[in-house]
């Protein structure tokens, strides 16, 4: 991940004509904080904290809890946190963490000990105005308040604008939890508009029913009733339907703790996850991990349009493969950008003391939405270059 990430910037870098010093200094990661952390139980854990790069604003990223991470990952995901808010425009820099646990297996206990060290740990290198972070895989609000709680009681500082990801009732906003998910919805929508085939039905398959991918897909059977949901998948298998699936009911079922490879309804079928990235759609959307389309499995893809709203789930050999036969990817940093627009709207909220209403979070949200995918598109046309190009292009020259 960290390989094509880095190409990128170096692709986006030659098209705008940058020399070797250039692109090296946006490549170039500021600083690194690796370090272990002990438990009472005497048990230790690796963790992270990369701060990819500041010019923008304080940096911003998520703190995933996986027994994976590793700091390759963690240095790609905050180098592209760092396009990603240059790219829709905010005023942040890319930054990401991580620890490598399997968080199922600590007690609620140790996971809150575990949250509070991590915090201590890093409380010279974050703050409001230095570094924000936010919950990310395995990571939720409850480990997010635990982090605000352990920096409040060491800095004294009340703002709760020290992390973003909180409970609402801890400093967190309106419409976190769907915001990627909505995000994604919002720029697919734009981008159809763009290419003049927003009056199309539409089938749609969803890779990764987890909080991202729900959401995206209830809510676009909600507003977009020309997209039809044709398959979802979790991590051991899909259900598929021609006739379309009802986003609203797998949701719950997913809710009850339910596994797609046990659902039952009308004449769905049971299908595996490679099946579902061969399925003949119109539109793949790949919600679950990074490099979920690689050389491997690049010739079965037969949807027209693949919306990245993971990060890096289509790796650069298999993106140049696709984009080669036709398709259109809406890239990672624009349609998955919903999440970081609204934690940067509740680090905002946080330091006004202000708590703004689901609708006016919505609103905003629209606004970067729409700007960030028609300047995408923009780009693209005017230089005769793919979207994920075009993205990296946009976001380089808000970083110069």
């Amino acid at each position: 991940m960290l390989d094509t990430a880095q190409s990128l910037i170096k692709r986006g870098g030659k098209l705008l004509g940058l020399d070797d010093d250039q692109i090296d200094s946006l490549i170039k990661i500021n600083a690194e904080h690796v370090f272990e952390i002990e438990m009472d139980s005497g048990k230790t854990y690796k963790a992270f904290r990369i701060q990819h790069n500041n010019k923008r604003g304080p940096y911003k990223g998520g703190i995933r809890f996986h027994p994976e991470v590793d700091l390759d990952e963690v240095r790609a995901l905050s180098t592209l946190m760092s396009f990603k808010t240059a790219a829709v425009g905010l005023p942040l820099g890319g930054g990401k963490g991580g620890i490598i646990v399997n968080p199922k297996e600590l007690s609620d206990i140790e996971l809150e000990e575990l949250s509070r060290k991590y915090a201590r740990a890093l409380v010279p290198n974050i703050g409001p105005k230095k570094d924000v972070p936010a919950p990310d895989v395995n990571t939720d609000s409850r480990i997010i308040d635990w982090m605000v709680d352990e920096y409040e009681n060491i800095t004294n500082d009340k703002s709760k604008a020290s992390f973003t990801g909180k409970s609402i009732a801890n400093g967190g906003s309106e419409g976190r939890d769907a915001a990627t998910g909505r995000g994604g919805v919002i720029a697919l929508r734009e981008l159809l508009k763009k290419l003049d085939i927003a009056d199309k039905k539409l089938t749609v398959a969803v890779q990764g029913f987890g909080n991202v991918g729900s959401f995206f897909a209830t809510i676009s059977q909600k507003e977009q009733k020309l997209w039809q949901l044709v398959a979802a998948s979790d991590s051991g298998a899909a259900v598929y339907s021609g006739k379309g699936l009802d986003a609203e009911k797998l949701d719950k079922f997913k809710q009850k703790g339910g596994r797609f490879s046990e659902y039952k309804s009308g004449d769905t079928k049971i299908i595996s996850n490679k099946d579902l990235i061969g399925l003949p759609v119109d539109i793949l959307v790949l919600a679950a991990l990074g490099d979920s389309i690689t050389e491997t499995n690049q010739a079965e893809v037969k949807a027209k349009y693949i919306v990245e709203l993971a990060n890096g789930p289509v790796n650069e050999a298999a993106y140049d493969y696709l984009t080669e036969k036709g398709k259109i990817i809406l890239p990672d940093i624009i349609a998955n950008s919903g999440g970081v627009i609204v934690s940067y709207f509740e680090w905002l909220q946080n330091n006004k003391s202000e708590h703004w209403s689901v609708d006016k979070v919505n609103n905003k949200l629209e606004e970067y939405m729409v700007n960030a995918t028609s300047e995408l598109y923009e780009t693209s046309k005017e230089m005769d270059i793919s979207l994920k190009e075009a993205a990296f292009v946009n976001a380089i020259k808000n970083l110069l």
